[in-house]
C-alpha cells in the first residue's frame, strides 16, 4: 500500500509540469512569456481539478486525506456507468449541491482556457470535446485508487462545466469581434 499526500501529489505535478516546460524552452530556444502565462493558468486549473478529484473533501485531524494506492483493493474497479445513479444516493441536499456545483464549476475555467491556448480548439464543439476528453482521462486515472471511483455523472457534469466555460469564451469573443467590426465599419463610413 502506497500513500500519496496532497503536498506530495502537487509536488509531483509541479516537477513534471516545469520539467516539460524547461525541455520545451530548450528545444525551442526561446520563451514566449504570454503563452507561458496562459499555460500557468492551465496548470493552476489542473492542480485545482486534481485536488478535488483525487483527494477526498473530508479532512481527518484537520489534514487532507492522502491518496491511497493499494493493489489488493483495486479490483474490482469502482465504476458507475449508469447516469444519475450515484447522484440519487447523496445523504443530504448540501452534499448533492456541492457535488453538482463543484463538478460543473471546476471545469468552467478549462472551457475558457483551452481555446486561448490551442488554435485548433477554434470551435465551440471542439472546446466541449476537449473538456470531455480531459474529464474522461481524469476519471480513468482514478481507477487504480481504491478510495476513488470513476463516475459517468462526474464526466457529464465536468463536460457541462467545460461547455459553460466555452460558451462564455466564444460569446465574449464574438461580442468583442462584432464590436470591433462595428467600430471599424463606422470609421469607414464617417471618413468617406
Amino acid at each position: 500500500m502506497t500513500e500519496i499526500s496532497f503536498l506530495k501529489g502537487e509536488l509531483i505535478l509541479a516537477v513534471l509540469w516545469f520539467s516539460v516546460r524547461i525541455i520545451v524552452w530548450i528545444v525551442q530556444r526561446r520563451v514566449d512569456f504570454r503563452r507561458e502565462a496562459l499555460l500557468l493558468l492551465m496548470y493552476i486549473n489542473l492542480a485545482v481539478i486534481l485536488r478535488f478529484t483525487f483527494y477526498p473533501m473530508q479532512r481527518v485531524n484537520g489534514r487532507i486525506q492522502p491518496l491511497v494506492f493499494d493493489p489488493s483493493a483495486v479490483y474490482p474497479f469502482r465504476i458507475n456507468a449508469i447516469p444519475v445513479r450515484n447522484i440519487l444516493r447523496f445523504g443530504s441536499e448540501r452534499d448533492l449541491a456541492l457535488n453538482l456545483i463543484g463538478n460543473v464549476a471546476m471545469f468552467i475555467p478549462t472551457g475558457m482556457i483551452l481555446p486561448v491556448l490551442y488554435r485548433r480548439v477554434n470551435r465551440y464543439w471542439k472546446d466541449v470535446f476537449a473538456g470531455a476528453v480531459l474529464s474522461l482521462c481524469i476519471e480513468l486515472l482514478q481507477l487504480p485508487f481504491a478510495s476513488r471511483a470513476t463516475d459517468i455523472d462526474d464526466l457529464i457534469l465536468n463536460t457541462l462545466g467545460a461547455a459553460l466555460g466555452g460558451l462564455i469564451f466564444f460569446l465574449v469573443r464574438t461580442l468583442h469581434k462584432n464590436r470591433k467590426e462595428n467600430k471599424n465599419g463606422k470609421q469607414k463610413y464617417t471618413s468617406i
